[in-house]
């Protein structure tokens, strides 16, 4: 690293979370945002991060919202859980099965999936554990919540789909409106560990929609309705029902479905929404305490 740039990265680490926020969405999106009155998607976003509603800690708990969706929807929803272990030891390593996933609790995108156990050791994933647990998570996008989050290290089961892949994430943005009115829209993300991350949007019938994300490239041929479609949007929605907005996100293995995440503040407000119409529509279907 240069100078210069170890210069930048201190003088970003000395901004007020609502600067960082402000200056982020200024060079994203292209405008400097209404912080305190918030009228686009990303701005509502933005103002999340800043005045977490206290349940989101709970809830964006990768561990602890387990309990909530069993409650909810029932545990069949769940990706079964390997260990969660405290400290991680070799024992620990040792008693994993041949492929798994590595996660922590209290952050996005801290993925490390094994195929075979065989080709990593013990000591690079718990340095890898020892980097993630360590990381704080808040002060990377200035997501306040994620402050109330404490670091836990845990292993699921590794999903995977009939050809052996991946499965895509299924991400449905669930809006309720002060009418009561819900909207749901679906982002589904394929080759998410590859270098062309792949996400299309649909609506609720499954129809295409000319709605891009920064990040994300549109696939060459969208993928086909899910047969279990009507399923997937009840799951969504149950889940999101006490939420003004929540992006659910969802993996669809056959006929079976499992949960991944509640996610309240997406891309920090800073994503940037192509076209730029689709900011302001989609900030006109949920509100916060400001608007």
């Amino acid at each position: 690293m240069s100078i210069a740039e170890s210069l930048r990265g201190r003088v970003k680490d000395l901004l007020p979370d609502a600067m960082f926020l402000s200056l982020s969405h200024r060079r994203k999106v292209g405008r400097f945002p209404n912080v305190e009155h918030p009228l686009t998607f990303n701005e509502k976003i933005l103002h999340r991060c800043l005045h977490p509603d206290p349940c989101f800690a709970l809830f964006a708990d990768k561990l602890l919202v387990r309990d909530y969706v069993t409650r909810t929807i029932g545990d069949a929803y769940l990706i079964p859980l390997l260990a969660t272990p405290e400290p991680f030891t070799r024992a620990d390593f040792d008693a994993l099965p041949r492929s798994f996933v590595m996660k922590v609790n209290h952050a996005s995108n801290f993925v490390k999936i094994v195929r075979e156990k065989s080709e990593t050791t013990f000591e690079e994933l718990h340095a890898l554990a020892a980097h993630w647990l360590s990381t704080n998570f808040y002060r990377i996008a200035r997501e306040r919540h994620y402050k109330g989050i404490r670091p836990r290290l845990f292993f699921e089961q590794l999903l995977l789909d009939e050809h052996g892949d991946v499965p895509a994430d299924i991400k449905v943005h669930c809006f309720t409106e002060r009418t009561g009115k819900k909207n749901a829209y679906i982002m589904r993300v394929s080759d998410r560990f590859t270098p062309r991350p792949c996400g299309d949007f649909f609506d609720e019938q499954w129809n295409l929609l000319d709605i891009a994300v920064a990040g994300f490239f549109t696939s060459p041929t969208p993928a086909p309705r899910p047969d279990n479609l009507a399923q997937i949007l009840v799951t969504a929605k149950a889940l999101a029902a006490d939420f003004d907005y929540v992006r659910v996100d969802l993996y669809s293995l056959g006929d079976r479905i499992y949960f991944g995440e509640l996610t309240f503040t997406p891309g920090a407000g800073v994503d940037r929404l192509y076209p730029d119409k689709v900011d302001y529509d989609w900030g006109r279907l949920f509100h916060t305490r400001s608007s």
